[in-house]
């Protein structure tokens, strides 16, 4: 969308990739390394790649970067997306955000920046509580009085009772953290967010990392301590397609809500 603007910004014609059309320039990306790349032949002067999927270093000149994107691109969603801040101090081996924004959370940008009154704001930011301007920024969306997503969730370790009081304040549908390492209590930090937010358990959730350092019986004793203290736990497998099948029925029984809420217990737990 930045890119987008950008040439229109420059009386570029900005359409959608055709492989029967010629173009000056074209965009390619992709978010996964594993993705396969575009099996059709593009016809193009120039040819750009860019994107998780093929370089971590890949960035956009400033000039790029901090112009309002082009949302006309995506007319059937009517949010605004972006970044507030980049960079993640926790530099995780499963996680790629200190390779690629580094291992300090700044802020890049102004809410005004990518914002433009849409009713909902759909946050990118990996570690937006990581940020020591974060009181301005979670101040900023309060004064939006727009519903906010924190699409990558918000870090419980840093989420002190001031900082719950300002969650609260926000307009907020649903919010989730991360229960990533098992030898971390994060029991009490999560009953004080619940406690100060007032959030019901299906308003409240934690991403709950295994098949990473973890065996079965601790990333069981997550799942249900979190609902045992009214959280909802989502399974999150590391290397899926290698992962044990207990481990893959373990995912099975927590995301389907249906069946989490109704059976209880895994050794219950039946396709």
């Amino acid at each position: 969308m930045k890119l987008s603007a950008y040439h229109k910004s420059k009386g570029d014609n900005v359409v959608w990739a055709n492989a029967l059309e010629y173009y000056d320039k074209l965009y390619i990306s992709k978010i996964f390394t594993f993705t396969p790349d575009y099996q059709h032949y593009y016809h193009a002067d120039e040819i750009i790649k860019g994107g998780t999927g093929y370089n971590l270093k890949n960035k956009l000149p400033d000039e790029i970067e901090h112009i309002s994107p082009d949302y006309n691109l995506y007319p059937q969603f009517p949010e605004a997306y972006g970044f507030l801040t980049r960079g993640c101090p926790r530099n995780c081996g499963f996680c790629i955000i200190g390779g690629k924004e580094g291992c300090r959370s700044i802020q890049v940008a102004e809410l005004s920046e990518f914002w433009r009154g849409q009713k909902i704001i759909k946050l990118l930011d990996p570690n937006l509580l990581a940020c020591s301007d974060r009181e301005k920024i979670l101040r900023s969306l309060i004064d939006s009085r727009a519903w906010v997503d924190f699409t990558q969730g918000l870090d419980i370790r840093l989420t002190d009772k001031y900082i719950a009081e300002m969650l609260k304040k926000i307009k907020i549908k649903y919010l989730h953290f991360a229960w990533d390492n098992p030898n971390e209590d994060l029991i009490g930090q999560f009953e004080m967010v619940k406690k100060v937010t007032g959030l019901e358990c299906r308003k409240i959730a934690a991403y709950v990392l295994t098949n990473y350092n973890s065996s079965h019986k601790q990333d069981l004793y997550r799942v249900c301590k979190l609902r045992e203290i009214g959280v909802d736990p989502y399974v999150m497998i590391y290397d899926k397609e290698n992962a044990p099948r207990e481990t893959r029925r373990l995912q099975g029984w927590v995301n389907n809500k249906r069946i989490w809420r109704k059976c209880e217990r895994f050794e219950d737990y039946t396709r």
